[in-house]
């Protein structure tokens, strides 16, 4: 199966800048997987949407300020950094800007007279030594919201807010596990009063999720590891709603990851693991039966996803009309329901 094959066209202008005046205020468009339909409603009317009884998934990680901005003491050039996985105290396995130009023994001063040092290269990537730790509390002072390439402005102090779900817990996502940003918690709510079960997993952002496809043949594509976890609430909880036949409703592809790596045999895993699993078209979903997700960009694993939930051809169609309908667009634009 071709990488062109997940191709559409977007105008720039429908791609969201900045998130909705208020959280939850955005457009939701509804497909029917079993009748090829699709009805336009709002975010806020989710409850609606929703059969008692089913169980929502959220993923609760929470954004870590990655993105750092320093100096070359070697060129007094400005240097731009994605801080990715945490490998030992100190060492950071990072994203560089103009990353051939980053190389190993390159030295870089940060805020608070922070100091760092490329020790390696892993082909795009780097290994970047700080001369300390760098903790969530330096990053929270000094670091910047990681917010996506295609939004074409630096990040503000809304962001800090806008970019993080209500519910975020655990950090250590280098991207919004985005889906989940619509949710307030009147919505939460009104989803208990309708007799909806919530439950949570953790999964950290990352590469995963997020680098872009670069193979011709999507079968060709490696994707990278992104650990999780999950408590024992959150398993039994799916294995309960599973055995009486309710629904289990992921909120993001993030979710739907972490469930379908950790059910085998009628049991969904406890404690943490990892996963590379890349769903694309032919896949069978073992647990997930409806979804809850943002716009994802083009020839990307995440729209191989839900093409794989709802069919390429449906995805594609709806997405056509999304954009005729002036929907708004991936990270801080509208959503969709699958059921």
């Amino acid at each position: 199966m071709e990488t062109t094959d997940f191709s559409f066209k977007l105008p720039e202008e429908q791609i969201a800048q900045f998130p909705t005046e208020k959280r939850g205020a955005s457009r939701l468009l509804v497909l029917d997987r079993t009748t090829k339909t699709r009805g336009h409603r709002m975010v806020a009317d989710i409850a609606d949407l929703v059969e008692p009884g089913t169980l929502m998934v959220f993923n609760d990680s929470r954004v870590r300020k990655a993105r750092l901005y320093g100096r070359s003491l070697d060129t007094d050039g400005e240097a731009e950094f994605l801080l990715l996985d945490r490998l030992s105290e100190g060492l950071w396995r990072v994203m560089a800007k103009k990353a051939k130009r980053q190389r190993p023994g390159r030295r870089y001063t940060f805020a608070e007279d922070v100091c760092a040092e490329i020790a390696a290269e892993e082909g795009e990537f780097r290994l970047l030594r700080f001369d300390r730790d760098i903790d969530d509390a330096w990053l929270d002072r000094n670091g910047h919201i990681p917010l996506p390439p295609y939004i074409k402005r630096s990040d503000e102090l809304e962001d800090s807010e806008r970019y993080q779900t209500i519910y975020s817990r655990a950090i250590g996502s280098s991207a919004a596990p985005t889906a989940g940003l619509h949710f307030t918690p009147v919505i939460m709510e009104k989803l208990r009063e309708k007799g909806v079960k919530i439950a949570f997993v953790t999964l950290h952002v990352g590469l995963g999720t997020f680098l872009p496809v670069r193979v011709a043949q999507i079968e060709d594509h490696k994707m990278h590891e992104e650990s999780y976890s999950i408590s024992e609430d959150t398993a039994a909880a799916v294995e309960f709603a599973k055995a009486e036949g309710r629904q289990v409703l992921a909120v993001g592809t993030t979710s739907v990851r972490t469930l379908e790596s950790a059910w085998k045999d009628g049991r969904l895993s406890r404690g943490t693991g990892r996963t590379s699993i890349f769903i694309y078209p032919g896949y069978q979903f073992k647990i997930v039966d409806r979804l809850f997700t943002n716009f994802h960009t083009p020839e990307s694993t995440l729209l191989m996803l839900v093409s794989a939930f709802a069919g390429k051809e449906f995805i594609l169609q709806s997405y056509a009309e999304a954009v005729r309908e002036k929907y708004r667009f991936f990270s801080y634009g509208d959503a969709m329901l699958i059921k």
